[in-house]
């Protein structure tokens, strides 16, 4: 068990592997569909449409 947690992985192996899950995609666009941004007189305001 003590070599598993000492064990140093690189930068490249430690992300070689990641993948989201298709709903996390999905949630994220959907997300930034519905995100509205709107500037009036220099102050930005951000608001969800659903």
């Amino acid at each position: 068990m003590r070599k598993l947690y000492t064990k140093k992985l690189s930068k490249k192996d430690q992300f070689k592997d990641l993948k989201p899950q298709k709903e996390t995609v999905q949630f994220l666009l959907n997300y930034s569909k519905a995100l509205r941004v709107v500037e009036n007189n220099g102050i930005k305001f951000g608001t969800i449409l659903n």
